[in-house]
């Protein structure tokens, strides 16, 4: 079984080599990720951000008090 593992180990590492020696004389072209990627990504952020402060804002949450004896249950309406 060694020298089937081996041979094995060999031929995936003699691809590796062989991919990575064709791909280094491709010209690089930046695609959508290497052009906007960052900005997609800060402008996700900004959303986000914007959204939770105005949840955060608008629904009414006291920080740092406990509400435990405070909580009651609203009446039943029918």
């Amino acid at each position: 079984m060694f020298p089937v593992a081996r041979a094995a180990l060999n031929l995936t590492a003699r691809g590796i080599r062989h991919t990575a020696v064709r791909q280094a004389h491709r010209k690089y072209e930046p695609d959508f990720h290497d052009k906007y990627g960052n900005l997609v990504l800060l402008g996700g952020a900004v959303v986000c951000t914007a959204v939770w402060g105005y949840v955060f804002t608008k629904g009414g949450m006291e920080w740092g008090l406990s509400p435990v004896g405070r909580v009651t249950p609203k009446e039943w309406r029918e």
